[in-house]
């Protein structure tokens, strides 16, 4: 299993200087925007607009701090907080992001849709994973601390670190203190749909 710390991420400005992005991870490693085949980063939203379009990619957002956005997807409002669902959608709809106040931390999951599917799930504190056929397992700690083990190894995560694991790993058992978790699988097509991911 890898450990990717919270503190050595990078946040870097948008070009249109509405926000920050720290990039967590992204396949295959050194691509760019216009060639990855998914990605997992974090944002953070400081003012109201646009989002890129990104043609072919399926998205999901997450909102792990700060208060609500919404969102405008091809003309659906639909409101976010840190309590809400991880919200999926295509990243070619025209979306338009509007603040309630303040600015707002989201974690961003993107995949190719020629090439890869994926799900984000909010998941409990205390559990026990069995890796299955996802090509990419990512746990990822949006608030408080957890312990976790797999195959005999032992880590702590604190508040946005992220844990992955392959998928042919031993069962990975967490165990978490008021931790907000968020469980990321991303599986490689031709495959079985996964369920609750945008058509």
């Amino acid at each position: 299993m890898r450990v990717f710390r919270s503190a050595d991420h990078a946040f870097s400005p948008w070009k249109n200087g509405g926000g920050t992005t720290a990039e967590i991870a992204i396949g295959p490693p050194g691509a760019t925007l216009d060639a990855f085949d998914w990605r997992i980063s974090m944002a953070r939203v400081a003012s109201d607009g646009p989002f890129s379009s990104f043609p072919g990619v399926d998205r999901t957002l997450s909102i792990i701090d700060g208060a609500a956005l919404r969102l405008s997807v091809d003309g659906r409002t639909v409101e976010l907080t840190t309590r809400s669902n991880p919200f999926s959608f295509p990243g070619d709809a025209a979306v338009h992001a509007t603040r309630s106040a303040g600015d707002v931390i989201d974690l961003n999951v993107m995949s190719r849709r020629s090439h890869y599917a994926h799900r984000v799930s909010r998941i409990a504190a205390y559990g026990t994973l069995v890796p299955a056929e996802a090509s990419i397992l990512c746990l990822f700690c949006a608030d408080g601390s957890l312990e976790v083990e797999c195959g005999g190894q032992a880590a702590h995560l604190g508040a946005r670190d992220s844990l992955f694991i392959e998928p042919d790993a031993a069962p990975l058992r967490w165990a978490g203190n008021s931790a907000t978790l968020l469980l990321i699988e991303i599986l490689a097509v031709p495959c079985r749909k996964i369920p609750g991911t945008p058509s």
